[in-house]
């Protein structure tokens, strides 16, 4: 299409009465996260945070995305969730270091924008910054005609969060018969999707009640609330989120090579669509491939943990004792599964 016999860039593919839509839907979710540190609103060159108030902050920020979980979006038609992962993803990872999310910036790259399906995306960004109480400051919505196929997008997210440096957690306290504590995982979060599909091409097919596209389409669980409260009553040494390679890639993370954690395999919940997986693939690549039910693990002082549990426990969590940490002797692995 033309203007007046020129080209104009809609003609190129790009339709900017459609971006400048998007933003409009965008703003007001946007503004629903947004505390009184927030300085201006969306729109800006830049996005303005206030980070008066602290004695020693140290800045700890995180960038991720969802990765092939959003195939499964696009075959379903359903944006509203898949933005909650791309939240969960950065501010579990913020959090590791005992950091609490102060805000988030979203990046998504389209070949044709629908500014209804992006609102809906963005959507489940906000749900998640609510869930970790940091605010949507800003983002990027990029249309590229001829580099995504229409109907087809990619999202990534930047978080940023704070901690007094006093306080900041890099797993120098861990020690011998240090306990793991899991919080169990919603399900398979964001990793090991590629794997997922081969086995699953059929996302309509009902397992347990549920079709295969919503289970794998569940949304990454957000533990920022929960693990930021047990900081405050706890000290806790050491924290993890299980993501792509499991607890084997993950958990040694957290400790020093000196150190090898102990996981009793029987303590960890089982995920939906286990029994089934675990018909094709190995348990070994089961567990360096899948969260195998535990999302996030804390790590602290064996006293404290009947009293981290209960603490759990009366929020209507669950926190599961996992494990303990141990002294490496020999070549032995930094992680042992038994």
């Amino acid at each position: 299409m033309t203007n007046n016999g020129k080209t104009d860039y809609k003609s190129a593919g790009v339709d900017k009465e459609a971006g400048y839509q998007a933003v409009d839907l965008i703003r007001k979710l946007a503004a629903s996260t947004h505390n009184p540190r927030v300085l201006g609103g969306i729109g800006s060159f830049g996005a303005f945070y206030d980070l008066s108030g602290y004695r020693e902050p140290v800045l700890v920020s995180g960038t991720d995305g969802v990765g092939t979980k959003l195939k499964i979006a696009f075959a379903l038609n359903k944006y509203d969730t898949i933005g909650i992962d791309a939240v969960a993803m950065c501010v579990n990872d913020i959090l590791c270091h005992g950091a609490a999310p102060q805000f988030f910036l979203d990046y998504l790259a389209c070949g044709k924008l629908s500014p209804e399906i992006a609102a809906e995306i963005v959507k489940g960004i906000s749900e998640g910054c609510r869930q970790a109480n940091c605010a949507l400051i800003g983002g990027e919505t990029a249309e590229m005609p001829g580099f995504y196929q229409e109907g087809e997008y990619d999202i990534a997210g930047f978080a940023v969060g704070v901690v007094e440096k006093a306080e900041l957690i890099d797993g120098k306290k861990v020690s011998d018969d240090d306990v793991l504590i899991g919080l169990p995982s919603s399900g398979f979060h964001s990793n090991g999707y590629s794997l997922l599909r081969k086995i699953f091409p059929d996302f309509s097919k009902t397992y347990d009640g549920k079709t295969v596209g919503e289970i794998l389409l569940t949304p990454t669980k957000i533990y920022v609330q929960d693990v930021l409260n047990a900081l405050k009553k706890f000290e806790i040494h050491s924290l993890a989120h299980i993501t792509g390679g499991g607890l084997p890639e993950n958990l040694p993370r957290a400790y020093g090579d000196e150190f090898c954690a102990v996981i009793e395999s029987s303590t960890l919940p089982k995920l939906p669509l286990m029994d089934e997986i675990q018909k094709t693939v190995a348990k070994s690549e089961c567990f360096g491939t899948f969260n195998m039910g535990v999302g996030f693990v804390m790590i602290a002082a064996a006293k404290d943990a009947e009293n981290i549990i209960a603490d759990f426990e009366q929020s209507g969590k669950k926190a599961i004792l996992l494990g303990k940490i141990k002294k490496r002797t020999g070549g032995e692995e930094k992680i042992l599964i038994v």
